[in-house]
């Protein structure tokens, strides 16, 4: 399977593109990075010390020449490349957050184009996380207060993150509620009591963390934590592979990792 990675020059473009050169399966095909990189006209391997002959570009007619696109860079990025994937009816795996309402409906209409797998995290232990979550929702569905805390890297752009999100939705799906109706986003001065059926969020930026996230449900005298920490970026490059593959059976169509996880 020919695939192409997007941001070939940051740190998740690289663990993919080192992912795929290892993957039996797969072929790097393409390396897409923005106009004006200094990567531009280099090997998409040469950080490795391993010439692949894909030279870094920003020409997005490329795409036309892989089957599948892998993206997780910023959303107006994605958005621009899923155009092409459109048009050369080139697949596509996506792990950028930071979409909003637009962006989402932009998503699923390029997806009666051709197929897609969009996700918020690739990992498949974060996604079993999200299962343990709507269990536990159900179980935990009165007499508990939630809190969903996460930490990152301090480059990270936006928050909270993707997959916080997703665990508050899923929490607030299996209640029958929106979350929008029932997030608490930000405290600050004079709150007062919190409010039942509230899903409460709390963000950490600093440092090199690369994902950590736990859902609290607090109870009277008892509290149940969720719990998944990353130590490598090479869960969400592994998924991704898993979900490029997942999508050889597809032509067409929206999708999400516990679609791959359960085949």
């Amino acid at each position: 399977m020919r695939i192409a990675i997007s941001g070939a020059s940051g740190r998740m473009g690289r663990m993919l593109i080192e992912a795929v050169l290892e993957h039996p399966e797969l072929e790097l095909s393409v390396a897409l990075d923005h106009s004006g990189s200094e990567h531009l006209g280099a090997d998409a391997g040469a950080f490795l010390g391993k010439p692949t002959g894909v030279i870094i570009t920003d020409d997005l007619s490329a795409l036309q020449n892989s089957d599948c696109l892998i993206d997780f860079t910023r959303p107006e990025g994605t958005l621009k490349h899923l155009q092409a994937c459109g048009q050369y009816k080139t697949k596509a795996v996506i792990g950028t957050t930071g979409f909003d309402a637009a962006g989402i409906q932009a998503i699923e209409a390029a997806a009666k184009e051709t197929a897609i797998v969009f996700a918020p995290n690739m990992s498949i232990g974060v996604n079993a996380t999200l299962r343990l979550l709507e269990l536990a929702a159900q179980l935990l569905s009165t007499g508990y207060d939630v809190e969903v805390y996460e930490a990152h890297h301090k480059h990270k752009v936006d928050a909270p993150s993707g997959t916080a999100l997703k665990m508050g939705e899923v929490i607030a799906e299996t209640w029958g509620k929106k979350l929008d109706d029932i997030a608490d986003w930000a405290r600050h001065g004079h709150t007062g009591a919190r409010k039942e059926g509230q899903i409460g969020f709390s963000v950490v930026r600093g440092g090199d963390i690369i994902g950590d996230h736990t859902v609290m449900f607090c109870g009277t005298g008892e509290r149940i934590e969720i719990t998944h920490k990353s130590s490598s970026r090479a869960t969400y490059a592994q998924g991704s592979l898993k979900a490029a593959l997942f999508l050889q059976k597809h032509e067409a169509g929206l999708f999400d990792m516990q679609d791959v996880i359960q085949g």
